[in-house]
């Protein structure tokens, strides 16, 4: 094995929202010119970090980004406004997941406080919400045993 293909094999724990990569190499990853990300910053579909000097700073997401750009553009021929607004609603769909996912986990806790707990919530006939052992239900109001008689027409 030669010391490039070594080389290739080597993985680095990068955070893939680490704007790292300058214009120029995030072109390259991404098999684009320099000039079509700057639009695309322009444009909305990507953005990039900006450095000190206000250079653009790119991301390994970005540039995942950037690669679903062109083939969703290319390979499906969608334009670049149905693109921005593919791109916006997978965003959205990652942050509902995200929040799904700590509604989840806030019931799997609550659940597990309730159980660790030993009480059992119920409604009463009435209504009113009450705390009653696990297994058991509610009490029963006492019913009347008085005779009533209807006449009709009267």
């Amino acid at each position: 094995m030669t010391d490039q293909g070594k080389a290739a094999d080597v993985q680095f724990n990068v955070d893939p929202d680490a704007p790292i990569f300058v214009i120029s190499v995030a072109a390259q990853l991404a098999g684009m010119h320099p000039q079509t990300l700057r639009q695309y910053d322009r444009l909305g579909l990507v953005t990039p970090g900006r450095s000190a000097g206000r250079g653009r700073r790119y991301s390994a997401r970005d540039v995942a980004s950037l690669r679903e750009v062109q083939r969703l553009s290319q390979e499906e021929g969608v334009n670049l406004a149905g693109i921005k607004r593919i791109l916006e609603l997978e965003y959205e769909n990652r942050a509902l997941q995200g929040r799904l996912d700590a509604l989840l986990e806030e019931l799997r806790l609550t659940q597990a406080k309730l159980r660790s707990s030993g009480r059992v919530f119920a409604a009463e006939p009435g209504g009113d919400i009450v705390a009653v052992p696990p297994g058991r239900r509610p009490r029963r109001p006492v019913t009347s045993t008085a005779l009533v008689v209807w006449r009709p027409g009267r």
